[in-house]
């Protein structure tokens, strides 16, 4: 499942990088473009951070 996840998320990441690339051509708005490409980082390191993560002896 986080493999699938982790795929998913750099495959956003391609993909709005490729709108921000039209985002600065003046193809897209910047504004919109900009937003995006941050949050599908976020998620994508978040995601990849989590894999190995120690939960405690519980």
């Amino acid at each position: 499942m986080r493999k699938i996840g982790l795929f998913i998320g750099i495959f956003m990441v391609i993909i709005t990088f490729g709108l921000n690339i039209l985002g600065l051509m003046r193809l897209i708005p910047l504004y919109i473009t900009t937003p995006l490409l941050f949050l599908s980082l976020l998620v994508t390191v978040t995601i990849y951070n989590n894999r190995n993560r120690f939960r405690g002896f519980r």
